[in-house]
């Protein structure tokens, strides 16, 4: 049976600093859609795409761009030459002849999860940023724990895939997995199941939908610069990431002053659109709100 692969398109495929640790090569990589929703807003919305790579030993769960742009800064001379290809992307000429930088036309990074499943330790290691601040904690994989519905069957990019349901700190995931391809593995965190997962959701605000799947033997290099990633305990650092977001000026008063005033964003058209007032409510806007 043939099915439909994606395009995968390597930025790092050119020389990347070294990282510590040796990695082993991927059997198959998947693409997912991540769309969840957002306080700013209150409205279901697409986030940067992930890739999942997988093989017998485990997986990893990241987004390419932003393993780019930590490959470059891994070293003096990456973060240098990083520099140069940024401000060549986001210099902008006026209409008026002056020079100005727009960031959001540079490769940046907007995405800072990164998921390992290590089979052989019964452990998933997380590695992300929470209320501003990077960190890293680890899971046995056996806390998450499925019941499967065989009766209930979805075809999902040419793949037979069965229904199966878990609660995981605070929601209630429903996935569709495919025995075809016999990797315990998933989207994000979710994970355990008797093939791939290629469909999650929880309820209407949640989804990870895979949107592509392909044979490869990309290296799954561990996390680059893991000496910037101190152990966390992941309810604290997600009730971190919330009293951030809903006290982001009075937290960037302490850092730098009371001179400090988030008035706004900008727009692509220069103007500043007034910040918005919409709170961060766990139980309707977190992946997991059991830390509440």
């Amino acid at each position: 049976m043939k099915h439909p692969l994606f395009t995968f398109i390597a930025m790092a495929a050119c020389a990347l600093p070294a990282v510590a640790e040796t990695s082993s090569a991927a059997h198959i990589q998947v693409q997912y859609d991540d769309t969840h929703i957002s306080y700013s807003n209150d409205s279901v919305r697409s986030y940067p795409a992930y890739n999942l790579l997988v093989n017998n030993e485990g997986s990893k769960w990241f987004n390419d761009l932003s393993q780019y742009v930590d490959s470059m800064n891994s070293t003096p001379e990456g973060a240098a030459q990083y520099k140069k290809l940024l401000m060549a992307a986001c210099m902008v000429t006026n209409p008026d002849g002056s020079m100005s930088i727009d960031m959001r036309k540079g490769p940046t990074k907007k995405a800072y999860d990164y998921i390992f499943t290590n089979t052989a330790k019964n452990q998933l290691t997380h590695y992300g940023r929470w209320g501003g601040e990077e960190g890293f904690y680890s899971e046995p994989l056996d806390e998450m724990q499925w019941t499967v519905n065989p009766d209930s069957t979805a075809t999902i990019l040419g793949y037979e895939c069965v229904q199966a349901v878990t609660d995981y700190h605070g929601r209630r995931w429903t996935a569709w997995f495919a025995p075809e391809l016999p990797y315990p593995a998933g989207p994000w965190k979710l994970h355990g199941l008797p093939g791939l997962i290629l469909r999650a959701t929880a309820g209407p605000n949640f989804s990870f939908t895979a949107t592509g799947i392909e044979n490869t033997t990309r290296p799954m290099t561990p996390i680059y610069s893991p000496g910037k990633y101190p152990a966390v305990d992941r309810k604290k650092a997600l009730a971190d990431q919330e009293y951030l977001i809903n006290n982001r000026e009075k937290v960037l008063k302490a850092q730098h002053g009371n001179q400090v005033k988030v008035a706004g964003t900008m727009n692509a058209d220069g103007t500043i659109s007034k910040m918005k007032t919409n709170q961060f409510n766990p139980a309707r806007h977190a992946l997991e709100p059991d830390y509440k």
